[in-house]
């Protein structure tokens, strides 16, 4: 049974995000992704300026004038929403949760897909996977898998982001978007993205919170791993310790960077204490400038 109280974020969602994308992210998403190719729609007379290239000689023949073929591109995709649930996500020193960013940003990428008649589906995940909804179009269908974002609760404490890559690409029948939302807290899964990005448009969205990349000096305080359940006590006002710290979490995003640059994969770094349409309107650009 699902609570008013996620009924109300559901409802509250919508109104935010679908004003967003009619005024800002639904064309660009239509310009950045692309159809499947060329389809042909009909024949019509020739007109001046028209590509000779494209004449219809049969048609031209029986009618004794010169028509051409007209062609539209084949706009009908598949989005699939592959969202990382395990507990890591759950953390936000802000406003927000990384997962409230997630959703917030999965529902935009929803609601852009259908307003351009593309179908959205949705895999959560920890170390398993916990929750699978088949792509369809609609906006009651987006609002199903908004209410599943906000409902579904890790049964895992664990991350296995190429274990959900893998899955993902064998329910996936042809070439779709994937879109891939983590804090990327994990390790071994660098082969199945590769895989991946070259069967699919693959999209990394990367989600960041600041307290993650740089300790405050807050004396001797418990740390809880929130997957492993581990409990360390650290001394974060030894400035050797905070500057430890953010050393290796700049040396971890450092790799991550390179590892998608050498694989030419999108990618978007949002963070919870930033807004995401900046990053995002950027990403389209980048897209959208490519072809």
């Amino acid at each position: 049974m699902i609570s008013k109280e996620i009924f109300r974020k559901v409802r509250k969602l919508e109104i935010r995000t679908k004003g967003l994308v009619n005024n800002l992210f639904g064309g660009e998403y239509q310009s950045a992704f692309k159809g499947r190719g060329m389809a042909f729609s009909e024949v019509r007379p020739y007109q001046f300026g028209d590509d000779i290239r494209q004449i219809d000689w049969n048609v031209t023949a029986r009618n004794e004038e010169p028509y051409v073929k007209i062609f539209e591109e084949e706009r009908e995709q598949t989005l699939m929403l592959l969202v990382d649930i395990s507990p890591s996500g759950f953390f936000g020193s802000k406003n927000q949760s990384k997962m409230d960013l997630a959703t917030e940003i999965s529902a935009v990428l929803a609601f852009s897909a259908i307003k351009n008649n593309d179908k959205v589906g949705l895999i959560l995940f920890t170390d398993r996977i916990e929750k699978v909804v088949i792509p369809r179009k609609g906006r009651l269908h987006v609002l199903r898998l908004i209410r599943e974002l906000y409902a579904t609760r890790p049964s895992s404490a664990g991350t296995d982001i190429g274990m959900a890559v893998t899955y993902a690409s064998k329910i996936l029948n042809r070439r779709s978007i994937v879109v891939l939302a983590s804090d990327f807290q994990a390790h071994g899964y660098e082969k199945v993205i590769k895989i991946m990005n070259r069967k699919h448009d693959l999209v990394g969205i990367r989600i960041d919170d600041p307290l993650e990349n740089e300790l405050p000096n807050l004396g001797i305080i418990p740390f809880l791993d929130a997957e492993t359940g581990t409990i360390s006590v650290v001394d974060t006002s030894s400035s050797r310790v905070r500057k430890a710290f953010k050393a290796r979490r700049l040396q971890r995003r450092a790799e991550l960077d390179d590892f998608f640059l050498k694989l030419h994969m999108d990618t978007v770094t949002v963070n919870t204490n930033q807004s995401y349409i900046e990053p995002l309107m950027k990403f389209f650009q980048r897209r959208i400038n490519r072809y």
